[in-house]
C-alpha cells in the first residue's frame, strides 16, 4: 500500500501541522470502517472525565485494529464527533499523541450526542 499526502498550496487555505487535507492511498488490498468508537468503559460505563472518555477513544480503536492485525499507522481518515466546542483543543491533542506522526485528513464535529455522559466519539477508516 502506498500513501501520498495531498497538500496544496495555492487556491487553498494552509494545512496546519496537525492533519492534512486529503490522503491518496493505493495498492490497499484491505478496508476497515470503523463506527463510531466512543470512551466507554468494558463494562460500558462512560467516565465524567473527558480526557479519561479520549484514552479509552483511542484504547477502544487500537483494539478494534488488533483484531485484523491492523495498527494506528493503517488509519487513514478520523472523524471526531464532539459533545461541545471547548473539547476541540483536548481532542486535537489526544488524536496526535495516539496517531504520533501520522497526519491524516481529519474532522471534528460538534453534535449532541445520544447520551449526556458521552463527551466524544470518534469513527476511523483504516486500509492495509
Amino acid at each position: 500500500m502506498q500513501e501520498r499526502q495531498i497538500n496544496p498550496v495555492q487556491g487553498i487555505y494552509a494545512a496546519t501541522p496537525d492533519y492534512i487535507h486529503a490522503l491518496e492511498v493505493t495498492g490497499a488490498r484491505r478496508w476497515l470502517f470503523v463506527s463510531g468508537t466512543m470512551g466507554l468503559a468494558e463494562d460500558g460505563t462512560a467516565p465524567p472525565e473527558l480526557s479519561t472518555q479520549l484514552d479509552l477513544v483511542w484504547s477502544n480503536i487500537r483494539r478494534i485494529l488488533k483484531e485484523v492485525e491492523m495498527s494506528v499507522d493503517n488509519i487513514v481518515q478520523v472523524t471526531s464527533y464532539l459533545r461541545d466546542a471547548a473539547y476541540v483543543a483536548e481532542n486535537q491533542e489526544a488524536r496526535v499523541h495516539a496517531l504520533g506522526q501520522r497526519r491524516l485528513p481529519t474532522t471534528a464535529i460538534i453534535v449532541e450526542t445520544l447520551s449526556e455522559d458521552w463527551k466524544v466519539e470518534i469513527e476511523v477508516i483504516a486500509a492495509g
